[in-house]
């Protein structure tokens, strides 16, 4: 029992220590640093000026004017830093950046290096193929499927194709424009990816004549804000924040400034249920 004991002190106090952090650091520095993917339209990339755009990075200067409320500091410098899919996660915890405006799903292996805001998106993992394509995942059997390194995609890839008992080469592109390009110059025969990153590919490359999306979803993917592991009081903070976007609309106002279609029933749903009570 006294070694029970002594355990939950010293884990209290070690919470205690790091749970604020990012507000102590952010009143020091009278700075919020802001991370977001430059290759994931339309829900986090860079303009044609090099500017922070898409649906997480809207979000975030939303939360930022929040946090200056909370924090009474009316002149918090809020800056964007780009990232990769692949340092995004090594960023936060290292403290270069204070939260993670990207597209990023919540998975526990992740929650081992960060943690998450409560859901602000929902996606899901479908397959791009050329018009005349076969819709069946099946019919992918020994062909060259597509995907973004770095991402829960790619590990959706591979439970796809062994949940369906089929042989598939996947082949690995570093960014989805990569990717895209490939299946429409015919270098490979499918790319799998995100639903709302591959509807936005077709738009505004208009592929529409040449390529065409699988109404099956074969992953549900709910994405969050990452932050720092540990640090309690900074993480209700932006939760706190998220929920009042929700209740008062703002949520919904953010997606159709910055998503191409009507919200699907996952999305309405989250709308429903992600709002916490004050």
């Amino acid at each position: 029992m006294r070694v029970l004991t002594l355990f939950l002190t010293l884990a209290l106090g070690v919470a205690s220590q790091t749970s604020a952090q990012t507000i102590e650091r952010i009143r020091e520095t009278g700075e919020l640093k802001l991370g977001y993917r430059t290759d994931a339209a339309p829900i986090s990339y860079a303009n044609e000026e090099g500017n922070a755009a898409g649906y997480s990075a809207l979000l975030c200067v939303g939360v930022a004017q929040a946090v200056a409320n909370s924090l009474d500091m009316e002149d918090l410098a809020v800056s964007f830093h780009q990232v990769s899919a692949l340092d995004r996660f090594d960023k936060i915890a290292s403290g270069e950046i204070d939260l993670l405006c990207g597209a990023s799903t919540i998975t526990l292996e992740r929650r081992n290096i960060v943690d998450f805001s409560i859901p602000t998106f929902v996606d899901g993992a479908v397959v791009l193929l050329p018009r005349n394509g076969k819709p069946a995942f099946a019919a992918l059997d020994g062909k060259r499927i597509g995907v973004r390194v770095g991402t829960t995609t790619q590990k959706a890839l591979e439970a796809s194709i062994k949940k369906a008992g089929i042989t598939a080469e996947q082949v690995p592109f570093e960014s989805h424009d990569e990717g895209v390009d490939a299946l429409s110059a015919g270098e490979i025969d499918a790319y799998f990816g995100d639903q709302s990153i591959l509807a936005y590919q077709m738009m505004t490359k208009d592929l529409g004549s040449d390529l065409r999306i699988t109404d099956q979803l074969l992953s549900i993917e709910k994405q969050g804000l990452a932050m720092t592991r540990g640090d309690t009081d900074f993480r209700l903070l932006i939760d706190a924040i998220l929920s009042t976007l929700y209740r008062n609309g703002a949520m919904q106002r953010i997606y159709q400034e910055t998503l191409v279609g009507k919200p699907g029933q996952a999305i309405r749903a989250l709308h429903m249920i992600a709002p916490e009570m004050p």
